[in-house]
């Protein structure tokens, strides 16, 4: 477990009584009922904004805090708990990409309005159902990008995009040239195709390993999510057996459930010491490709794990929309998708360690 500074802890502490109080999951379903063209509450995000959250990357001499990706995950775990959608981890990436591949320019130009939660920003890699960045068709020349992405998170709201071509990343603001198109998953969360004809746009150069190093970011903010919301499908599953009474016993004294709920509970632990190792790992620049593909494979299948475990143990409460436990399933498997799934990541953990 990390050893956490007094500031983190009160950022911590402050996130999770914000998501308790203010984006429980019934702001998460009513949400959902009124779909807004967005597909996040407006007003919680300018919350977060004026907390500070957007600008936890961001150095304070752009407008930000600087707190580094640990601080960050703290806050995405709480904002899992309870599924709160906000653009937080979308900006958060992309905002990354800026502070490795940006030129004092573009930093300028475009972190104190990222810090702020002015500007929703995103990245756009992916062309297929699958995370693939070494298949990439997207072209620029002459300051103009060409190219479909799929599957973009944030994607219907966001007014700057980091765009994968094929050379590398570039920043693409305004809508000239950008078509925007919904897409559904069962998450009811924002995702779409966009596509790019002839759309200005500005390279970003840096580090060579530009993509990797921006996406393995994107992945660890997903595991941070990802632990949140493991917890909380844990913690209510396990009030439930305590709550729930069948054949004159309540269900937490039957043996077979107590051995479930034991494996659940040892994968979480292990699960929340490899997330937080990739995030130490970032900010402290080392071993990043190796941590967070350690922590995005288990962080995948401990959350598939226990959300599946959530439906199964609340019996047939479970299995309606009633009930919050669908919420966690639909978005364990997005998420389990998203920047590379258990698979993606167990091959690429075992090729960087030589097999």
């Amino acid at each position: 477990m990390a050893i956490l500074t007094e500031e983190q802890t009160m950022l911590r502490d402050m996130a999770r009584e914000w998501a308790d109080n203010e984006s429980p999951v019934t702001a998460f379903r009513r949400m959902r009922d009124a779909a807004p063209a967005d597909f996040y509450d407006a007003e919680a995000w300018r919350a977060q904004a004026e907390m500070g959250w957007a600008g936890i990357l961001v150095p304070e001499a752009q407008g930000g805090v600087g707190m580094g990706i640990l601080s960050l995950g703290l806050v995405l775990e709480q904002l899992g708990r309870t599924l709160t959608a906000t653009p937080l981890a979308a900006t958060a990436a992309a905002i990354s990409a800026i502070l490795l591949g940006g030129s004092e320019k573009q930093q300028a130009e475009w972190l104190p309005r990222l810090a702020t939660g002015e500007v929703v920003t995103t990245l756009a890699v992916d062309e297929g159902p699958r995370f693939a960045p070494d298949r990439i068709a997207t072209e620029a020349s002459n300051g103009r990008i060409t190219g479909t992405k799929e599957f973009v998170a944030e994607g219907d709201s966001a007014q700057l995009f980091v765009v994968a071509a094929k050379d590398g990343l570039y920043l693409v603001s305004g809508e000239e040239g950008v078509t925007r198109s919904p897409r559904r998953l069962a998450d009811s969360r924002s995702h779409a195709q966009v596509r790019f004809d002839g759309a200005p746009a500005e390279k970003l150069e840096g580090r060579a390993d530009l993509l990797t190093a921006v996406t393995d970011r994107a992945a660890a903010a997903s595991c941070a999510e990802m632990l949140g919301m493991a917890e909380a499908a844990f913690a209510q599953t396990n009030d439930y057996l305590k709550t729930r009474v069948q054949f004159g016993q309540v269900l937490a004294s039957f043996q077979a459930l107590q051995h479930r709920m034991a494996k659940m509970f040892t994968e979480l632990e292990l699960m929340r010491s490899v997330v937080e190792g990739a995030f130490e790992a970032i900010d402290a620049d080392r071993d990043v490709s190796q941590a967070v593909s350690l922590a995005k494979a288990v962080a995948g299948e401990t959350l598939q794990l226990v959300s599946r475990e959530m439906v199964q143990l609340h019996g047939g409460i479970g299995m309606t929309d009633e009930h919050d436990a669908g919420f966690y399933l639909k978005r364990a498997r997005v998420l389990e998708a998203m920047w590379g799934n258990a698979a993606w990541h167990r091959e690429r953990f075992a090729r960087l360690n030589g097999y």
